[in-house]
This record gives structure tokens, C-alpha cells and sequence, in this order.
């Protein structure tokens, strides 16, 4: 049996009528950027994830350069984050001239480790950015204390986790701001590009649409340099019709995650994924550890299975951050689970059966690779 990484066919037929219809209105109604739906939209996601405010904009990196912008980052100062994440939480940083501080994760979970946040901590340090990897939430209720004892802001990368919370609370409700992305691949992901922004404070919600609408809130009148980066409704209409579904799907993807831990329970070579205490985990992807990872990866590929890795090169070791100067060992566990990293098919639609196919064809290039390395 053939398996996807990732089934998005499955996701867009069930939305497909009601999105179709909406689609319909709007031509007729000519109202494209902005407007009812971009601000239904809006609206409605601030009630999901608990927030006052919700800015839609145009993609997760935008989202995050204008989090960044909208608490005051300057050129030159640091903004703290994990060494294993999308380049976008730095490169978000790098557009408006400031410098990212790579730090390491934890080996149980890969998330950010707050320790070594704390050692990082300069005086030009300016912003925490952790990111909720994987569908998790970061260790927030460890990071919101060494914020408030340093005076610095957190602005939280969520754009892997649309659902998920922790001891602190909901992803993306925790900092002074938050990013997110609808990449189609998300949890819960538009129809082409777009992200949001998302915060309790009102001076925030004001700053962000403005940054992102050419530094203007009034037609013709520019207060400050921006940027174009505004969430169209066509998206706004994509992303509604799927909100409401959200909590299923997540639901879905939890009970994949249980099916999995039984399947693929005690294979010699294949470390599991950890469920962090206090953590109500909406998987994202589902991130195991093997030995010998690419010839399993390729002996999963040749049996049909798709697979990923996220992410194979640590931030601070691609060729776009060698400036900074980071060498190799320098973050050894995000460096080791780089190597080892696998992320087998998850989403909501996924069946049993493709598990089981998905399972044993692991099983068999585990042990395949293993036999191999130890010739």
C-alpha cells in the first residue's frame, strides 16, 4: 500500500461546498482583500485561541517579521530561538537587521531549553522566541519567568501548533505576540499563503495592520515604513470553513499519534516520541528517531511510504547563517536529532490501514538498515 506524507486532497473535499459557495459570493460581491470575511476570520480565531486580537496577514514569515517590528526590535538586537526550527523564525529576524541567538533543545522533546535561553541572555538581547515544534508547546511556564526577570519580550513562533496548549495555556495566547502560518500543510492551513498575528495587547493590534499595510491605517496617509503583507479573503473564507472543523481534526491526529505508539512499540533502533507533561499535543507531524535514518528513509520511500525531515540542517550550520560564526557541536542535541529525525505520514485522515502499512514497512527497514550497518 502506497502512503502519503501528507493527504491535503482529503482535507480540501470536505470543505469543498461550503468553500465553493463562499467563493461565489465574493466574486460577485468584488471584495478580495480584506473586508466581512478577513475580519469574520479574525474574529473567530481570536475566540479559538483565546486571545483579544487576531491580525490576518499574509503568510507566517510576514507574521513573524511584523511581531518581531511591532514590540520595538531594533537592527542589531538579539532575538533568542532553538537551533532546530524553520529558517523563517530567523530570517523573520535577519529582514529588519536583527541578530538570531541559536540555542539548544532538550532531548526528550526538542523544544527550546530554558537554561540555556537564560545563558544566552546578553544586554542586547531583546526578544525570546520560542517555537512549538511539532504540534508541542514550548516550555512556557519556565520561559515567561526568565522574560519577566530580564525584562525582555517573547514573542511565540506557532505556527506548528493551531490547537495546542501547555501548563501556561493555548499556543500562541502565552507572550505579548505571537505569529502563526496557514501554510496548506498546517493543522490548519488556507489554500495558498497566509498567517496571522496574535495578541492581548492593543497597541500591538493596532502596530501590526498598519506595518502590514504599507505603514498606513488611513488611505494615502503613511505614519512609518511597512510592508505589504494583508490576508485576502479568499484564504479568510478557506481558513473558516476549516477552523470550525479544527478540533476534530486535531482529535484525529491524536488518536494517529496513540495508534502509532502501539504499532511501532519496541522496534530496537526507533526512539518514539515523548508527550511533554502538561502538554495537550495537536501532532503536527509525528517525529520518531532511528538509527541508520536514511536508508530507513529510502527503504520507506522504495516500499511506498512518504516520510520527512524537519529539519535535516540546524539553523545556525546553513550556508545563509555562516556569518554568525556557529560551528558544529556547538548545540549537540539539535545537531544529533538532525541526523537521526524522521516524520512519518500524519494527518486527519489518515486510516488504520495505512498505518499498519506504514508500521510494518518501518519495522522492516529498521531492521533492514541495522542488519546492513552491522554488515
Amino acid at each position: 500500500m502506497n502512503v502519503p506524507f501528507l493527504d491535503l486532497a482529503a482535507q480540501q473535499a470536505e470543505v469543498a461546498d461550503e468553500v465553493i459557495a463562499r467563493w461565489k459570493q465574493q466574486l460577485g460581491a468584488a471584495a478580495f482583500v480584506g473586508g466581512p470575511e478577513v475580519n469574520a476570520f479574525e474574529q473567530e480565531y481570536a475566540a479559538y485561541i483565546g486571545v483579544r486580537h487576531v491580525v490576518g496577514v499574509s503568510n507566517g514569515t510576514d507574521a513573524l517579521e511584523l511581531a518581531y517590528r511591532a514590540v520595538g526590535t531594533m537592527p542589531g538586537d538579539e532575538i533568542i530561538m532553538p537551533a532546530n526550527t524553520f529558517i523563517a523564525t530567523a530570517e523573520a529576524a535577519s529582514r529588519i537587521g536583527a541578530v538570531p541567538v541559536f540555542v539548544d533543545v532538550d532531548d526528550d522533546h526538542l523544544l527550546i531549553d530554558p537554561a540555556a535561553i537564560e545563558a544566552a541572555i546578553t544586554p542586547r538581547t531583546r526578544v525570546i522566541a520560542p517555537v512549538h515544534l511539532f504540534g508541542q508547546t514550548a516550555p512556557m511556564e519556565q520561559i515567561v519567568p526568565i522574560a519577566e526577570r530580564h525584562g525582555l519580550v517573547i514573542v511565540e513562533d506557532a505556527a506548528q501548533s493551531q490547537g495546542a496548549s501547555g501548563i501556561a495555556g493555548r499556543a500562541g495566547s502565552i507572550g505579548r505576540v505571537a505569529a502563526t502560518s496557514f501554510y496548506p500543510g498546517k493543522n490548519l492551513g488556507a489554500a495558498g499563503d497566509a498567517g496571522a498575528v496574535m495578541t492581548n495587547d492593543p497597541e500591538i493590534a493596532q502596530i501590526v495592520p498598519n506595518l502590514g499595510g504599507h505603514g498606513s491605517s488611513v488611505k494615502y496617509v503613511h505614519d512609518r515604513v511597512g510592508m505589504n503583507a494583508r490576508l485576502d479573503a479568499v484564504q479568510a473564507t478557506v481558513l473558516r470553513a476549516k477552523l470550525r472543523r479544527l478540533d476534530g481534526w486535531n482529535a484525529a491526529r491524536d488518536a494517529a499519534a496513540g495508534r502509532y505508539a502501539e504499532l511501532l512499540a519496541g522496534i530496537d533502533g526507533l526512539r518514539l516520541p515523548a508527550v511533554r507533561e502538561g502538554n495537550d499535543d495537536v501532532w503536527h507531524l509525528y517525529v520518531v528517531r532511528v538509527d541508520e535514518r536514511d536508508r530507513v528513509m529510502a527503504e520507506l520511500g522504495a516500499a511506498g511510504i512518504g516520510g520527512g525531515i524537519h529539519y535535516p540542517t540546524p539553523v545556525h550550520l546553513t550556508e545563509a547563517y555562516r556569518s554568525l560564526g556557529y560551528r558544529r557541536g556547538q548545540f549537540p542535541v539539535a545537531e544529533a536529532a538532525a541526523d537521526s529525525i524522521l516524520s512519518l505520514p500524519m494527518f486527519p485522515h489518515l486510516t488504520e490501514a495505512q498505518q499498519v502499512a506504514v508500521a510494518g514497512a518501518t519495522r522492516a527497514a529498521v531492521a533492514g538498515a541495522l542488519s546492513l550497518a552491522l554488515g
